[in-house]
């Protein structure tokens, strides 16, 4: 019986200790927005953070300025450069 009284007497008081802390204090729910610059892992527009940690461009294609083709000739069809004329 003894026993029984020291475990309720003990939940009792956790429960009582947990009901009183306060971890997060409510805010009003638009608060924080103004405040908070959302970025994509660091890395800033238009990156984002590939599988080792590093930053990766968020499109797939070639980086501007690339060229596929040598002067003169352009993509053709199935992906074979082809002559101008």
């Amino acid at each position: 019986m003894k026993q029984l009284f020291a475990i309720a007497f003990a939940a009792g008081l956790s429960l009582a200790a947990v009901s009183v802390s306060q971890a997060a204090p409510v805010a009003p729910v638009g608060a924080a927005d103004d405040i908070v610059i959302q970025v994509a892992g660091g890395c800033g527009p238009g990156f984002h953070r590939g599988p080792y940690g590093g930053c990766r461009r968020n499109w797939g294609g070639p980086p501007p300025g690339f060229r596929v083709c040598p002067r003169g000739y352009h993509r053709g069809p199935y992906g074979r450069c082809r002559p101008n004329w």
